[in-house]
């Protein structure tokens, strides 16, 4: 046998001997406790020892608020409230963002692009004005001129580029109507349906903004020709980015109840034209 395997040998047998740990009472010598143990369990032992030491203040510090006594942790009630902040301020980014998109909407009014409808009238230069019965009666070249008129076909299937089509809108979403239009308190009409029904463009648009806000949740708002508004709000998820050109009839967003003044499943449906909120009931049919 060896050198090394005589040394492996007594190196096992050193940490496997038993020693007994006696505790006797001094004055009487009477034994109170022994323990036999070996060296191998005190390393055994003493290794779980300290396993469970460091899961145990590893817990601690990790959850526990004792972890802020220790140079270099942030206080827990400190990151909540960045949290918060940060969260609020988003929130106040995109509703400047919904402001912009409103005031670029109402500029033209403001500059005087676009006038107020005025009732035509004939200005006067005295304060009396007496209607003769004669003049209200056709002449006879008006007359034959409204016989040719008539007598041309109404409706003619033209090719013409420049004809002037009226925007035609489509309900966003079928269900019930919660709240209607009220122009004082509120400027939009409510519909209820089931929780991720699609929500589709009311027309075909431009997405002029997306995202969310603390009040509405996820919004969508689309631009349409003849200076139609589009909004929808308390949307569950939104599936279209600014700057998204969307079909009429194009799911755009499904129904949710996000933010802070929803009351359930619905979708909040706005409709503005030239910067004036319109009733949609007006144009749309939600059944």
């Amino acid at each position: 046998m060896d050198n090394k395997t005589k040394k492996k040998g007594k190196l096992k047998q050193k940490l496997t001997d038993k020693y007994r740990l006696v505790v006797l009472n001094e004055n009487t010598f009477e034994e109170r406790f022994s323990l036999k143990l070996s060296l191998l369990n005190v390393f055994v032992l003493g290794g779980v020892l300290s396993f469970l030491l460091i899961l145990v203040t590893t817990f601690f510090i990790t959850f526990t608020p004792v972890k802020e006594y220790i140079p270099g942790y942030s206080s827990t009630n400190l990151k909540i409230k960045a949290t918060k902040l940060a969260f609020k301020t988003d929130s106040l980014k995109r509703k400047l963002e919904v402001l912009q998109s409103y005031a670029k909407a109402l500029q033209p009014i403001l500059t005087g692009d676009i006038e107020a409808e005025k009732i035509d009238s004939i200005q006067l230069e005295t304060d009396t004005f007496e209607i003769q019965d004669s003049l209200l009666n056709a002449s006879k070249e008006d007359s034959i001129f409204r016989e040719k008129i008539e007598s041309q076909d109404r409706f003619p299937i033209q090719n013409n580029a420049s004809t002037n089509v009226k925007i035609v809108f489509f309900a966003p979403l079928t269900g019930t109507v919660s709240q209607s239009f009220d122009s004082n308190n509120h400027l939009a009409v409510d519909i209820v349906a089931k929780k991720n029904t699609a929500v589709k463009a009311t027309a075909d648009g431009t997405v002029i903004f997306s995202g969310w806000t603390t009040e509405t949740g996820y919004v969508i708002i689309l631009k349409h020709a003849d200076d139609y508004i589009s909004v929808y709000k308390h949307n569950g998820n939104l599936l279209k980015e600014q700057g998204d050109f969307v079909k009429s009839g194009e799911v755009i967003a499904s129904v949710g109840s996000t933010g802070e003044l929803t009351t359930g499943p619905h979708l909040h449906f706005e409709l503005w034209s030239g910067g004036y909120a319109i009733n949609p009931i007006n144009l749309i049919d939600f059944k």
